[in-house]
């Protein structure tokens, strides 16, 4: 036969790159604080951190409850850098910062501008 061999897909789900390091450090704690708010091993966030174990869903929602975020931020937004257009979550002001500093008020003002720009076509 030829020397060809079979190629062999893996079934395993690729990692996703995710922001839980960065999250630990943004809000001054260590791997121990950390684990310890979660009920976890520090080993356990080690491994998370460095990606060489996955997370399940109340994994990252006990993480994010631990670290005053949402578990969509754990994913999609670096605390750390907020201005660099090159990293996922980042690129211009910190818009979620602001948000998260703005009382209720303040919030429905923002929604009506946005919505504003949205009608009036000038969000473009």
């Amino acid at each position: 036969m030829g020397g060809m061999g079979t190629r062999v897909k893996s079934r395993l789900k690729p990692r996703r790159r995710h922001f839980i390091k960065e999250w630990r450090k943004f809000r001054g704690l260590t791997q121990e604080q950390l684990a310890e708010r979660v009920g976890v091993a520090i080993s356990s966030i080690s491994q998370l951190e460095t990606m060489k174990q996955g997370y399940s869903q109340p994994t990252l929602e006990a993480i994010a409850d631990a670290l005053n975020c949402e578990p969509a931020d754990l994913l999609m937004r670096n605390p750390g850098a907020p201005n660099d257009p090159n990293n996922p979550g980042g690129g211009g002001p910190n818009i979620w910062s602001i948000w998260e500093n703005l009382d209720q008020p303040a919030k429905n003002q923002a929604i009506q501008i946005l919505e504003t720009f949205r009608k009036t076509g000038t969000a473009n």
